[in-house]
């Protein structure tokens, strides 16, 4: 079983930026899809991308799209995700999160039950 730890988060201002990761133990990185998630207090949990794991693609949610960059590096079995622009309703818990069955498949990506394994969380704030 993989475990998945978030680092990278904290308090930033308005058009500031920050990289969040995600280290996997237990297993090669490219043997899961990944995804990144965010919850803001009193929201449900966003997906906000994905790498689905055989198509070498990664999708965007509109919510992010543009200004979130979410990146990888199988030697250090790292997933990034580069968060510029900030704004005050980017201020959540953001999640990293794999799946035992990757896919090429965009709309299968942003099923929160496709992913197994949730690594802690961890907080961004976003605040002048």
């Amino acid at each position: 079983q993989p475990q998945l730890v978030e680092s990278g988060g904290g308090l930033v201002s308005p058009g500031g930026s920050l990289r969040l990761s995600c280290v996997v133990s237990g297993s090669r990185l490219d043997s899961y899809g990944i995804a990144w998630f965010r919850q803001a207090p009193g929201k449900e949990r966003e997906e906000i991308s994905c790498i689905p794991g055989l198509n070498g693609r990664i999708y965007y949610a509109d919510s992010v799209k543009g200004r979130f960059a979410m990146s990888r590096d199988i030697l250090k079995n790292t997933h990034y995700l580069r968060l510029n622009n900030l704004r005050p309703d980017d201020t959540a818990v953001y999640y990293c999160a794999a799946s035992n069955t990757p896919t090429t498949n965009q709309t299968v990506c942003f099923m929160t039950h496709w992913f197994q394994h949730w690594g802690q969380g961890t907080q961004v704030t976003v605040s002048s």
